[in-house]
């Protein structure tokens, strides 16, 4: 530890078994220093009350997250070189995991990819990039270039970066909102936004500066393809359906019928454009409606109008705080997809917030189908796509949970 260049953080005991098992993160509650003056974004040696080496991370004192470790190897050195070499590794994972949908995927996934609070998800030629960490945004300037000039590498050309660093955790990071194309020398900065994305054999209008998050939830992908697989010949009601994703995979694999519902009347007229980007105008219906009250008002009319139910709602909760509340709101619409599902009938349903966690989300769904009076026959235990990886040890990031069932 003598020659080692970093100020030193010394944590208790629970935060050493937390880094030990492989979590990345250190609370400033449970540390004593920096041993001498630091700059928030600065690399610091973290160390147990033993003296024991534990790994280097990035400081920033405005976050409860004082430390974001970097790396646990004591040989590492954080040049240029380090970086290359660590962004060449996630791109290289991508193209192995996803193949020819390498083209349109999440090439850097925050802590799961060691770049803790960086997001870079690519859509062809354009590049959409969300940064929530202190550490990460000081040394954007040399990540961008690099990752630009290794895609080029791989045969890519990337055409624009767009920043949608808007998140209000940019807050407790002491960190301004950001959001605009990255101006890096022969890269556009005053393209309209759009661009066509094709999934599964589906194209899709995708606004990368108004839409939510980054544009599209790539996430899903595999999990559409495997809703579609049951939806031909079946009446489908696909529930908060945003982009219109999982309503647009059912009707092209040859439901009979496919309802598309959100709240929200862009997301049905985007819905709607999606559907006749792909010629399936007939065979999508987009409403606007909320779902709570439309699953009560099809369930007092009576009957069983669908017979394959979709619920992909947003985060019900975004906080430990809330989560309470949230198995209620994800109990209720789970409940009554199930009462009003004929027996024999089909219910995909998922939660992507990881504060709902597995356990806790079967937990609901065991009650809302003990309440509905119903037994579930497990088809499929998924979660998000591999471009999203779950690293074990870092609960947070397994945050999709998707299941389907069949109602008996």
């Amino acid at each position: 530890m003598a020659n080692r260049p970093y100020p030193v953080i010394t944590v208790n005991e629970k935060a050493a078994r937390s880094l030990r098992a492989g979590h990345p993160w250190v609370y400033g509650a449970e540390t004593s220093g920096p041993d001498r003056p630091c700059q928030n974004g600065d690399l610091v040696d973290v160390v147990s009350q033993k003296g024991r080496w534990l790994g280097t991370g990035l400081y920033n004192n405005h976050s409860k997250i004082l430390v974001r470790l970097l790396s646990r190897n004591t040989n590492d050195r954080f040049d240029e070189g380090f970086w290359r070499r660590r962004l060449r590794y996630a791109l290289d994972y991508r193209k192995t995991v996803m193949g020819p949908d390498y083209a349109c995927c999440r090439l850097i996934f925050g802590e799961a990819d060691q770049f803790p609070g960086l997001t870079v998800d690519r859509f062809g030629d354009i590049l959409v990039t969300e940064v929530l960490s202190l550490g990460m945004e000081v040394r954007k300037d040399l990540l961008y270039p690099l990752l630009v000039d290794l895609l080029r590498e791989d045969g890519v050309t990337v055409r624009a970066i767009y920043e949608r660093s808007d998140a209000p955790l940019r807050d407790k990071e002491g960190l301004p909102k950001v959001t605009g194309f990255y101006p890096l020398p022969g890269l556009a900065t005053d393209l309209d936004g759009h661009l066509l994305l094709e999934e599964n054999g589906i194209r899709y209008d995708v606004d990368y500066i108004h839409g939510q998050k980054t544009g599209f939830f790539l996430d899903q992908k595999y999990n559409r393809r495997a809703a579609a697989a049951l939806a031909p010949g079946r009446k489908v009601l696909d529930c908060f359906t945003h982009t219109g994703a999982f309503a647009l995979n059912c009707a092209q694999a040859g439901a009979a019928q496919v309802t598309a519902v959100d709240i929200s009347q862009e997301a049905v007229a985007l819905t709607q454009r999606n559907a006749a980007l792909n010629g399936l105008e007939g065979k999508v219906e987009a409403r606007q409606a909320d779902v709570f009250d439309l699953l009560t008002q099809l369930a007092q009319a009576g009957g069983h109008p669908y017979d394959y139910i979709i619920l992909d709602p947003p985060a019900f909760t975004k906080s430990g705080a809330t989560v309470k509340n949230a198995f209620r709101g994800y109990k209720e619409i789970n409940y009554k997809a199930m009462k009003l599902l004929p027996r024999g009938g089909y219910l995909a349903t998922c939660s992507c917030s990881h504060f709902m966690t597995p356990a806790l989300f079967c937990q609901m769904l065991r009650e809302a189908a003990a309440d509905a009076a119903v037994s579930l026959r497990q088809i499929a235990d998924r979660r998000q796509a591999p471009d999203h990886p779950i690293l074990w040890g870092v609960p947070e990031t397994e945050y999709l949970k998707f299941y389907l069932f069949q109602v008996i």
